[in-house]
């Protein structure tokens, strides 16, 4: 029995003292006001910073991507009228190319017409000498052969002419009339 009463008279140790309750009270309230006009502000005002920051980043960052965009839509757009004018001067170029080779074209043609006719115009004068070679040829021997036949000679070398180019001309009568 004795405990019984001894823990009835000795204060209860959970149970605070109103003087530490007090004390305690105050603390607290001049804690609180600290905390309240001094802590809590700086802590928004940081917080507000960070979130600006965040928000002025993301804006910035998204800004920075519109340019961006905006840029390689630039950049494309370049891109596609560089291939384009790449096309047009391939274009051009073939063009250039197929008039070239059409005036070549018409210049060997005419280069080979204008020695075809030099050819031509060759090859007849070389006919025509051979034709008064061979008419000298066959005079001679015409003229031989006469006088073989008659048994004299034409003195006369322009009379002589004169027969063998009749001759000649009859010849080339016949030989007309038969083609």
């Amino acid at each position: 029995m004795h405990l019984v009463a001894e823990s009835a008279s000795a204060p209860n140790p959970l149970v605070p003292s109103v003087g530490e309750m007090v004390v305690g009270l105050i603390a607290f309230t001049i804690l609180y006001f600290v905390v309240a006009k001094l802590v809590v502000p700086r802590f928004e005002q940081l917080y507000k910073e960070r979130t600006d920051a965040i928000e002025g980043g993301m804006s910035r960052a998204q800004e920075a991507q519109e340019q961006a965009a905006a840029a390689l839509a630039s950049y494309q757009a370049q891109l596609a009228d560089a291939r384009g004018e790449a096309a047009r001067i391939r274009e051009d170029g073939r063009e250039q190319g197929a008039a070239i080779i059409a005036e070549m074209r018409e210049q060997a043609q005419a280069e080979s017409a204008r020695i075809a006719a030099a050819a031509g115009v060759q090859i007849e004068a070389e006919r025509l000498a051979a034709l008064a070679m061979l008419r000298h040829e066959v005079g001679t021997m015409a003229a031989d052969l006469s006088a073989k036949i008659v048994g004299q000679q034409m003195a006369d070398e322009a009379a002589q002419r004169a027969v063998i180019d009749q001759f000649i001309a009859e010849l080339e009568a016949d030989a007309g009339q038969e083609v």
